[in-house]
């Protein structure tokens, strides 16, 4: 499959120290694996032309203190605190100054946020979905773009995860359900 540049967008989702460094918060080594493989699914899409905008879960501390049933920290632990290092995009990313950045306060990129109107603003109707957590914030970003009318197509071998039945379930989920799957070596673009 082809894609078109001037319609496509690489989402790469919470490639966070918190969660892609030895150090972070929530570090999963298989998120520290995916670096490389986003990277390469980045230069892609810079090489051809299509747009490149990374996702940021950001926690305000107080965010949580009177939730009701909402509450990653319970979950999770406290992690990517609002103004922290294990908040920031990790480095070894090539991130540039003209790519969109999106926070985000909960586990999809969409809910709340500009991502939507910034992607319509840009003509832009395909998403390529890569980063960490698969099962968590990748799926739940695909499945709401797909709400949304964009084509979500996860990239399958561009995930982070905490174990690799979770990145297969949100994989299968994801290419059943809702969108498509693809790997780094097929994208193309026309």
């Amino acid at each position: 499959m082809q894609y078109d540049p001037e319609r496509t967008a690489v989402v790469v989702v919470d490639m966070q120290n918190g969660f892609c460094h030895p150090d972070g918060s929530l570090y999963a080594p298989p998120s520290e694996a995916a670096i490389d493989p986003v990277d390469e699914v980045i230069g892609t899409a810079r090489d051809a032309g299509a747009r490149v905008l990374f996702t940021r879960d950001v926690h305000p501390p107080e965010q949580f203190a009177d939730a009701h049933y909402y509450d990653e920290f319970e979950r999770w632990g406290e992690h990517v605190v609002e103004g922290t290092w294990d908040a920031e995009l990790h480095d070894e990313l090539d991130v540039r100054e003209d790519d969109h950045v999106v926070e985000k306060h909960t586990y999809d990129a969409f809910y709340e946020t500009e991502l939507a109107g910034w992607l319509r603003a840009r003509g832009v109707d395909d998403l390529l979905i890569c980063g960490t957590l698969a099962n968590v914030c990748v799926l739940h970003t695909a499945g709401s773009a797909g709400l949304r009318d964009f084509r979500p197509v996860v990239v399958e071998d561009a995930l982070g995860f905490l174990e690799a039945d979770h990145r297969d379930y949100a994989v299968e989920h994801a290419d059943w359900l809702f969108g498509e799957t693809t790997t780094v070596d097929a994208i193309a673009f026309a």
